[in-house]
């Protein structure tokens, strides 16, 4: 699968080396322009190149948005209509200013990502985990252990397809629900944020 990862830092960047590991083609892209991860892309390997935006937007067949979630704008809805969007953001009034809507808990963070991506299918996913967790807590399929990353999205066969890729990867996915209903079980401040979980335990814990 070709993957483009719009934000190179610690979220960005570890998905980066699973899914290079993974064998998956990656364009990795920041808001400072694609020289700026010359060194990146080479630690990553052959199956990664750096671009602009809106160019590993058009890359991916599957697109990773983790960026300050203020910026959540700049990524090019026309590049990424009909595809699968990850959304690994999380919403901060400290950093990103505040969002009378987000604030009244009028929506969700991701619910805004899907108004402005009209035509994307946003899975959210990615944000609950530390992002060392997310380096060093990687298990093979065989392996105990796997830790639980909650998923949520209103298209059933984006949410597989978003499952899959965590399992291949070494994690496991767990239904959250909705985009609305679902991501406002697993956004900052709820019982599994950070939490860094197992997947049953996390199922437990989503379900209350």
């Amino acid at each position: 699968m070709k993957i483009g990862i719009i934000g190179a830092g610690h979220i960005g960047s570890t998905l980066a080396r699973h899914f290079t590991k993974a064998g998956h083609e990656l364009a990795i892209s920041n808001s400072r322009g694609p020289e700026t991860l010359a060194e990146l892309v080479a630690d990553l390997g052959e199956r990664a190149r750096a671009m602009t935006v809106d160019e590993a937007a058009r890359f991916g067949d599957l697109v990773v948005v983790a960026i300050p979630f203020k910026d959540y704008r700049d990524v090019p809805p026309d590049a990424v209509a009909g595809k699968v969007v990850i959304d690994a953001m999380n919403y901060y009034p400290q950093r990103d200013g505040n969002f009378p809507e987000l604030d009244s808990d009028e929506t969700t963070s991701s619910e805004l990502l899907a108004r402005h991506l009209d035509g994307a299918f946003v899975v959210k996913a990615f944000n609950t985990i530390c992002w060392d967790k997310l380096r060093d807590g990687a298990r093979q399929a065989a392996e105990e252990g796997h830790i639980g990353i909650p998923i949520s999205g209103d298209d059933e066969a984006a949410k597989q397809e978003v499952d899959d890729l965590l399992a291949e990867i070494g994690f496991d996915g767990v239904d959250a629900g909705p985009l609305g209903e679902g991501g406002r079980k697993h956004q900052p401040g709820t019982p599994v944020y950070g939490a860094d979980l197992s997947s049953a335990e996390l199922a437990e814990r989503i379900a209350t």
